[in-house]
């Protein structure tokens, strides 16, 4: 049964408060907002040219709550298994705290405003390509992927590396290549990243049965599949410096982070047994979303500079 089934009966309803601002919120995934609107704010300041910073406010937000929509409609649809697992059952649908019809339709007025919003003041390349991003994280990934195939995040990832190349289409009204690497390197570190998470949190998959890598070809072969997914993300990672995207900055710091990221990941196929290898798993975890920030962090530091002294 899937969240479009799934409601608080009345007698539960009837005890708890109103939702709140916060339950809204929550409903957005604010951490993984925030990673969307750095990369599009990375995406739209390297770009060629430049926006009005009115309108690219505005392209930032709607980039921001499109995001945030995506989450809220995934959030409904999972909210049969989200109760289940320790890392999802304070999300405020399994608590009671918003119905599931609720944020079914949140999410929709979210995702629908955001895309004319976008399309209608900035440009409708932009606007095409948030809503491409929201109908594949919505359709491809959470409603036929991520219960189906083991193949989820390595094909849903594609959801969450679109937002640096939205925010390279508002500023220039186009997608090139600069954007396309920026998508590639977020596409390609998705799969470590998430079954370096799945690894240790492989029981509560198991539970409800989501397929993950470790759950359908065991802890063995995700371990292999993180290092061949590593080995072919830190090479990606140093590209940006030989397309004139980053700087010697960028590559000295892509090349230090990428030797810690194969040193964690190497660590993962290593250490297989006990709390050990729980441990090894949540420090690449860790790692990889710091290793991401770092990246293009750098990247827009550098873009600023460049830009100011031309």
């Amino acid at each position: 049964m899937s969240g479009a089934t799934l409601e608080a009966s009345a007698g539960e309803r009837a005890l708890l408060n109103e939702p709140t601002v916060g339950d809204y919120l929550a409903l957005l995934k604010p951490r993984v907002m925030s990673l969307v609107v750095f990369t599009a704010l990375v995406g739209m300041v390297a770009a060629p040219g430049g926006i009005h910073p009115v309108l690219g406010a505005i392209a930032l937000l709607m980039i921001a709550v499109g995001g945030g929509a995506s989450g809220a409609l995934n959030m409904w649809y999972d909210a049969d298994i989200d109760g289940r697992m320790a890392r999802t059952a304070s999300r405020p649908i399994p608590r009671g705290r918003v119905t599931a019809d609720e944020a079914l339709t949140f999410g929709i007025v979210l995702a629908a405003g955001s895309v004319l919003t976008l399309g209608v003041l900035v440009n409708w390349v932009a606007g095409g390509l948030l809503a491409f991003t929201i109908a594949f994280y919505v359709f491809i990934y959470t409603m036929w992927l991520k219960r189906r195939t083991p193949q989820n995040i390595v094909i849903g990832g594609a959801a969450g590396a679109f937002p640096p190349m939205v925010g390279w289409a508002a500023v220039s009204g186009s997608v090139s290549i600069e954007s396309i690497v920026l998508f590639l390197i977020i596409f390609m570190w998705t799969p470590p990243h998430f079954w370096a998470l799945a690894l240790y949190r492989c029981r509560d998959y198991e539970r409800v049965g989501v397929p993950m890598l470790p759950v359908v070809a065991g802890p063995a072969e995700t371990r292999r599949q993180i290092v061949i997914y590593s080995l072919l993300l830190v090479p990606l990672a140093v590209s940006p410096y030989f397309i004139g995207l980053g700087g010697i900055a960028y590559l000295v710091t892509s090349v230090a982070l990428g030797a810690v990221f194969l040193w964690l990941a190497f660590d993962v196929r290593r250490i297989t047994e006990g709390r050990e290898a729980d441990t090894a798993a949540k420090k690449l975890f860790g790692f990889s979303i710091f290793y991401l920030f770092a990246l293009f962090a750098v990247l827009l530091v550098e873009q600023i500079v460049h830009k100011a002294l031309m």
